[in-house]
């Protein structure tokens, strides 16, 4: 296969699941909601090298997670959200092992616990305002772990796994807000838009971390 013609064809299987394919039956567009990320999982696999670092594999898997995400919540919100807890834990885990502390870096989680406690304190009280309380606690794990994923890419240096994780931020925040707080103008198109587009680009980070500032821990930790 060339080697832009997967990315193609992800695009183009995105657009159908977003633009095409009904909301009913539930079960099929389920299922074309998952080519797309069976796909980007195929390309991140397309990008290890023969000896793969362990680090990739952890976003591989990470990767996979995020995919049964996408199955469970259409099915059970906590569900999803724990699976895509799960996968945050294997996107941190990978991150961290490539990451390199700068004060520049690490001035990011500034901006990162503002965002994050301003999106969650609005969310935390429409929660409790609609009666869903058992909630609070679920979605705070997750917006800590997704806020430490964030961060932890940010600390690798590698602006598609920055980008990535950002775009994953947005996507979950988009969503949240639409289902607690407010409804939000075109809320599918903007969350599976950038949603599809996070994954692409963490996937795609595999190939060019050997070519930026961690190459050398990469080539450290390939086993």
């Amino acid at each position: 296969m060339k080697k832009g013609v997967l990315p193609i064809l992800i695009a183009l299987m995105a657009a159908l699941y977003l633009f095409i394919i009904p909301q009913d039956p539930l079960p099929v567009k389920v299922i074309f909601k998952l080519i797309p990320m069976f796909l980007i999982i195929f390309y991140a696999f397309r990008q290890l090298p023969a000896k793969s670092a362990s680090f990739m594999r952890l976003i591989l898997i990470g990767l996979f997670f995020c995919m049964l995400g996408d199955a469970f919540i259409a099915f059970s919100f906590v569900a999803g959200l724990g699976a895509f807890l799960v996968g945050h834990v294997f996107y941190l885990s990978g991150f961290l092992k490539v990451s390199s502390m700068t004060k520049w870096r690490l001035a990011a989680a500034i901006p990162i616990a503002l965002y994050s406690f301003t999106i969650g304190s609005q969310l935390i009280e429409a929660l409790r305002t609609g009666g869903d309380d058992v909630l609070v606690i679920p979605v705070l794990a997750y917006m800590v772990i997704i806020s430490l994923m964030a961060l932890s890419a940010i600390m690798t240096g590698n602006k598609l796994a920055i980008s990535g994780s950002l775009l994953f931020v947005l996507s979950d925040s988009i969503l949240s807000w639409n289902m607690f707080v407010a409804a939000i103008p075109y809320s599918d198109v903007l969350i599976m838009s950038t949603y599809y587009s996070a994954q692409f680009l963490i996937a795609g980070s595999l190939a060019s971390f050997s070519g930026d500032n961690s190459g050398d821990k990469v080539k450290e930790k390939i086993v």
